[in-house]
């Protein structure tokens, strides 16, 4: 009798780690039932693009960063920190934007998002470390900035710290859906109770941090075109990434309505329209704050002639395509409740956040140098696989967690107030119809 169970133990403990794997990893279907569904013609594009940026980036630690940029000494920076770090970051601001929101100010109707948009604040500052990592010739000594190289009065050593500290937050912020899907409830409550304190510590580091990353630009006032070079820098950066990251919700929000309906549960799938119009509206009154920056930099630089150049243009295309006409088009589209007409000013708004950080960070930067090569073919392929596998990472992670589903905690209690202030009209089943 002895022997018997000694040998079934294994046996059934094994029962129970293969149901839970199949559960949490393989969304309960079998392994080759798992493994022939991810056999689409996009997973295999992906695939190839990715593996050929491996290859790429084998090269890159190998022969150095020569191998697959045009950086050199007079144009150090490329697409690497430009595209992964320098956009990527106020792309990442949806977190800070809708967890201050919710948590600090009590906006309660923008609740059933604030998960997804510190998912994309997570994501979006982990891989912008990845970029960093591809682009620093000596990757092994990312901690120099922190600890050895600089001091607190430099600018990379405030943007390097806030930026960890901020990464490691976020992760504390997220880790209640990742608690929710393991079944840890007790540690899913302690990451609940620290909600308030990580909001606001992390409101503070993204305020330093999004407006550090405009300030180093301050350092290079001969080499950044002056219609782009301001005192105002760090606000410019900060304002910008306000605008950007209520827009890259409202942009996110519809691209989930589209490809994770399924994941999402019934509070979610009705709010995301009234959610869209009141983040359009928060949105312009912040581009229409930017854009009053743009102005008074270029007023305060005396710049008014440089606009009749070549340079001016391309600046005007900036500032009135993509800040001052999706400003227009966020503000009457929320005021008549045009849900897809905000989500395209929106898209507009991120596009345009994007190219000013390439402007600031590449293009506009050394204008002045002759036979300048902004980018390969090489460094796109690279940017554009890391991208993708961003992409999946967020694809694989809404798949499995409740990240578009409401706290069953919250869900009540949001209820039963509900309940009690509009009387009959709200009931307990409306909602619970929810998965």
């Amino acid at each position: 009798m002895t022997m018997q169970y000694v040998e079934e133990a294994p046996t059934r403990g094994a029962s129970r780690v293969g149901p839970w794997l199949k559960d949490k990893l393989l969304m309960g279907q079998p392994l080759k039932e798992y493994a022939r569904g991810m056999i689409t013609p996009l997973n295999v594009a992906a695939a190839l693009l990715i593996g050929v940026a491996l290859y790429l980036l084998v090269l890159r630690f190998t022969r150095g960063l020569a191998a697959v940029t045009s950086a050199s000494n007079e144009q150090p920076w490329g697409l690497f920190l430009s595209c992964g770090l320098f956009a990527g970051v106020p792309l990442s601001a949806t977190g800070f934007v809708l967890g201050s929101a919710v948590y600090l100010f009590g906006m309660k109707d923008y609740h059933p998002v604030v998960k997804n948009a510190i998912l994309l604040g997570l994501l979006g500052y982990f891989f912008a470390v990845v970029f960093l990592l591809i682009d620093l010739g000596r990757p092994w000594r990312i901690y120099y900035p922190m600890v050895v190289s600089f001091g607190p009065g430099s600018v990379m050593f405030l943007v390097a710290w806030h930026v960890a500290l901020y990464l490691s937050v976020q992760f504390l912020e997220f880790s209640p859906s990742i608690f929710e899907w393991l079944g840890l409830r007790s540690l899913k409550r302690w990451a609940v109770g620290l909600t308030i304190g990580l909001t606001i510590f992390g409101v503070i580091l993204s305020t330093l941090h999004q407006s550090a990353l405009g300030a180093m630009f301050l350092l290079a006032p001969g080499k950044l075109h002056p219609l782009w070079y301001s005192p105002y820098l760090p606000w410019l950066f900060f304002v910008s990434a306000i605008a950007t990251g209520l827009c890259m919700v409202i942009v996110v929000s519809a691209l989930t309505l589209r490809f994770f309906a399924d994941r999402a549960d019934y509070h979610y799938l009705t709010s995301v329209d009234r959610i869209t119009l009141g983040l359009g509206k928060a949105a312009s009154f912040v581009l229409l704050t930017y854009f009053a920056f743009k102005v008074i930099s270029v007023a305060h630089g005396h710049n008014w002639a440089l606009l009749n150049s070549s340079w001016g243009y391309w600046f005007l295309v900036e500032v009135v395509g993509f800040v001052l006409i999706p400003c227009v088009l966020l503000a009457v589209a929320s005021r008549e409740g045009k849900v897809g007409l905000v989500r395209f000013g929106a898209l507009l708004t991120v596009m345009g956040v994007i190219l000013n950080r390439l402007n600031v960070s590449l293009i506009a930067f050394n204008w002045n140098l002759p036979n300048r090569e902004l980018a390969t073919w090489q460094e796109v392929t690279i940017v554009v696989a890391v991208f993708t596998i961003e992409i999946m990472t967020y694809r694989w992670i809404v798949n499995r967690m409740p990240v578009l589903q409401e706290h069953l905690e919250y869900r009540g209690s949001e209820v039963a107030a509900a309940s009690q202030k509009a009387g009959p009209r709200v009931s307990t089943s409306e909602v619970a119809a929810g998965r």
